[in-house]
């Protein structure tokens, strides 16, 4: 679009350039129609200071053809400078921080309303008016596309907490596990030592060690869950109660919180035998092993969001591939494919599902691909590290 505009706007300058007539004051006001446009076609980054300096050069323009210039000749140029500056006052508004908007959008607006200055006050008069209705319209869009993209900022931040405080809530439960386990453990041990029951040195060494490796993966996990919590500490009263305060729920009449079972891939044959609209199939390769109890909660929650999307997107599809296998480097690798085009019902979407997905995975260690396949169809690929190492780098 900006490109086309360029072209556009170039094509309609060179033309005033060559329609009128070659006298000093119709050159000015093609060289502020120009700096207007150029100000409209800035990169982000020059945005504000194209911005001020097509307002400096269009008052200036005015100052000149108002005091010391006589415009004896009507020129089109002129809607494009007002044009170029009403985009530029769009731009502004949509874009630009707080703290330089409001001044920005007051000079860009007084220097439009100022234009038919440059004629005669009577022409002011009669002008201003038509200008300060285009005016209010460019901050209203600039204002709209403001609205839009804050709205969106705050849904994709809250899919992405949601999604930790998720996986920060398996976390816990694969803590609670280990610590269990740990104290467990040591009651033997304390049990033993004052029994008088005489262990052997192999016997000691695996009981610490199995008090070693559960407190080393549960430090592990503690340390994801503190950090994924960081961002999410200030999140108000009205997140607070997300998990509700129903008897069982946290907080609740009952005291204890509900747990849900995390690390069970047992879950997925019920996930997967359950979509059958498309038909869809499950491959979970023999040589998974045991996998830690987060990786696991993250290879369901790819596949449940994926095969979501599917339903919502790709009703066509014939078929779908659910496959969950190791990877190199002992990663685990979950991918979900369909054979769809896209055609058919597309049912309401947030759009922010994949956003927590990545999110999740990336707090992991992993990484996730979503795109389209070269042979047609969707794919979901996910890559996650099945060592504690590997989560914690």
């Amino acid at each position: 679009m900006r490109l086309a505009y360029g072209g556009f706007a170039s094509l309609y300058l060179l033309l005033c350039l060559i329609a009128v007539h070659r006298e000093p004051p119709q050159l000015v006001v093609v060289l502020c129609a120009t700096g207007a446009n150029a100000a409209a076609l800035a990169p982000s980054r020059w945005r504000s200071h194209a911005a001020a300096g097509a307002a400096a050069l269009s008052i200036a323009g005015t100052v000149y053809l108002g005091l010391a210039a006589d415009l004896r000749h009507s020129n089109p140029a002129e809607l494009a400078e007002v044009g170029g500056l009403l985009i530029v006052i769009a731009r502004t508004v949509w874009k630009d921080p707080r703290d330089r908007l409001v001044p920005l959008a007051v000079v860009l607006g007084a220097v439009v309303l100022t234009v038919p200055l440059r004629w005669s006050p009577v022409a002011a008069l009669v002008f201003t008016a038509p200008l300060g209705i285009t005016v209010a319209v460019a901050l209203g869009v600039g204002l709209y596309l403001r609205a839009v993209d804050a709205r969106r900022s705050r849904s994709l931040a809250a899919a992405r907490r949601d999604e930790r405080l998720e996986l920060a809530r398996d976390l816990h439960d694969f803590v609670a596990h280990h610590v269990t386990g740990i104290v467990v453990q040591a009651q033997a041990a304390r049990f033993t030592a004052q029994s008088g029951a005489a262990q052997s040195p192999d016997q000691l060494d695996t009981m610490f060690a199995g008090i070693e490796k559960a407190g080393t993966e549960a430090l592990t996990s503690m340390r994801q869950m503190v950090g994924l919590l960081r961002d999410a500490q200030h999140t108000g009263a009205a997140d607070g109660e997300a998990f509700g305060t129903a008897p069982g729920a946290a907080g609740g009449p009952a005291g204890t919180a509900a747990t849900r079972p995390v690390g069970d891939l047992s879950r997925l044959h019920d996930l997967v035998a359950g979509f059958t609209d498309p038909p869809a199939t499950l491959a979970l390769a023999p040589d998974l092993g045991a996998l830690p109890p987060e990786v696991a909660a993250s290879v369901h929650r790819v596949v449940q969001e994926s095969l979501t999307n599917i339903r919502k997107h790709a009703a066509d599809a014939a078929s779908v591939r659910v496959a969950v296998a190791r990877a190199a480097g002992g990663s685990v690798e979950v991918s979900v494919r369909d054979d769809g085009q896209g055609r058919g019902r597309r049912l309401p979407s947030s759009g922010f599902g994949l956003a927590g997905l990545t999110e999740r995975v990336d707090a992991l260690g992993g990484r996730l691909h979503a795109g389209p396949r070269p042979e047609g169809g969707w794919e979901v690929v996910a890559h996650l590290p099945a060592t504690a190492e590997g989560r914690a780098k």
